[in-house]
């Protein structure tokens, strides 16, 4: 006779199993994100670059990160190990085999320019490693893609709008532009004119707000940068009239859960608002933000979240399916990947 416990190990396998069969879209994912210990110190030896841990094993015990700036000072800092083409190559298509492990079908990559420029590094070596990758990804894989170059926020207005100017040789491999790093004290409105120069090229914006900072920054994404995302959004849970309208815009909030709780934005898992938001009718999608430090790739934040938050079969169906609506795919790809959710 099974014990309960072991019915609950069958269930939880069975609901695993599930999500490895939905088709996902990955809507919220910094690459430099992705890099690995592993390939960190891969990288620093390639380039003769000092860390300041000494072992991929202290490197890992550092990421217990009380806040965002924590995190922030540890991402920038892994990130000087990128220096040539084939390490923005590398990094990119060592995330692709992730996803695609995940079955993900579709992603949408931030970077930050910024980052990279501020490191002497040519943004052709940043943008030609990247696309390389995604292109091989698309041809080997089968993940098609979007790319996202985000200002920093903690930097000026003018030093956003002089990045733009830079970007402007590789315009073409770009889908839309989006906002993020540190958040408190940095509002979106600050970001006014260089979003307006965007979207009146025909790109479509994306903002990071309401993760640490108040669901004032969400209206202010909407409201001055008319974001066509949330990236993040889980604090519009406070303000139950910016539910209701994001609820009824339908714009999708771009949700990362286990970062979410790594940077103690949230208590746990099981405080999440995530389920309350689907239950309000919000868009919600599920990420993994920056997956290497953060502890899961999107995979994994699909079965946590399921875990903690008891989440059915249809539920997960549904956050499936709010991925690809909630992308730039073309709609008839679109109609493709949710038929194939639909039977499942």
């Amino acid at each position: 006779m099974s014990s309960f416990s072991d019915l609950l190990q069958k269930d939880r396998a069975s609901t695993d199993s599930f999500i490895a069969r939905l088709p996902k879209a990955e809507l919220h994912l910094h690459i430099e994100g992705s890099l690995e210990p592993e390939m960190m110190f891969a990288k620093a030896k390639k380039h003769g670059v000092a860390l300041a841990h000494s072992s991929v094993a202290e490197l890992r015990a550092a990421y217990d990160f009380a806040n965002l700036q924590e995190f922030l000072d540890l991402y920038y800092a892994g990130a000087n190990v990128l220096r040539d083409q084939d390490d923005f190559y590398d990094l990119t298509w060592a995330y692709l085999q992730r996803a695609k492990a995940d079955n993900v079908v579709h992603v949408e990559i931030f970077f930050d320019p910024q980052t990279h420029t501020a490191r002497g590094i040519d943004l052709e070596i940043v943008v030609e490693g990247i696309v390389q990758a995604l292109h091989d990804g698309e041809a080997e894989l089968g993940i098609t893609w979007r790319l996202i170059p985000n200002f920093l926020r903690h930097l000026s207005e003018q030093d956003a709008i002089d990045t733009l100017a830079e970007l402007e040789p590789y315009m073409e491999n770009f889908h839309g532009f989006g906002l993020d790093s540190s958040e408190v004290g940095f509002p979106p409105s600050k970001f006014a004119r260089v979003f307006a120069e965007i979207r009146s090229r025909g790109l479509p914006v994306v903002a990071h707000a309401g993760e640490e900072g108040p669901p004032e920054y969400i209206y202010e994404a909407l409201d001055i940068l008319k974001v066509s995302r949330i990236d993040h959004g889980i604090r519009a849970i406070e303000d139950e009239a910016l539910v209701s309208r994001l609820a009824r815009a339908q714009i999708p909030l771009t949700v990362c859960p286990l970062s979410n709780v790594k940077l103690c934005a949230v208590p746990s898992l099981e405080a999440h608002p995530l389920k309350k938001l689907m239950k309000a009718g919000v868009v919600v999608t599920i990420n993994s933000d920056d997956p290497a430090y953060f502890g899961g790739y999107i995979g994994e934040n699909y079965r946590a979240t399921a875990k903690a938050l008891d989440l059915s079969n249809d539920e997960l169906k549904s956050l499936a399916a709010m991925s690809i609506r909630g992308s730039w795919l073309h709609e008839v790809q679109k109609a493709r990947h949710l038929a194939v959710i639909d039977q499942l």
